[in-house]
């Protein structure tokens, strides 16, 4: 599990990059990476394409950085899950409360 995190020159865009299992263990590096962003209107870029796994936890810290991102104006966008991530998107309808590219 690696979370990596890295604004734009502008500042108004964060990217965080989820490898290997997002789960609980992550938790902490994963809220530490957005919540050092709080610019009003930033926009928050999920980039999971090396996510190899994903459970519950993992799609409350979603909605946590969604909260967060709503309060200060911004928004979160999921990039380039895995088939099997889709899968659990699906599942939980997460396609109709983030914008998922990829």
């Amino acid at each position: 599990m690696a979370i990596y995190a890295q604004s734009s020159e502008s500042g108004n865009t964060l990217t965080i990059r989820v490898e290997g299992k997002f789960d609980f263990a992550s938790h902490t590096d994963f809220r530490d990476a957005y919540r050092s962003q709080t610019e009003a209107g930033t926009n928050y870029q999920i980039d999971l394409s090396k996510t190899e796994y994903m459970d519950s936890s993992a799609l409350g810290m979603l909605l946590m950085i969604k909260e967060h991102a709503e309060v200060n104006k911004g928004t979160v966008t999921l990039h380039h899950p895995p088939p099997e991530i889709k899968d659990i998107f699906e599942m939980a309808n997460f396609y109709e409360l983030f914008t998922i590219k990829g």
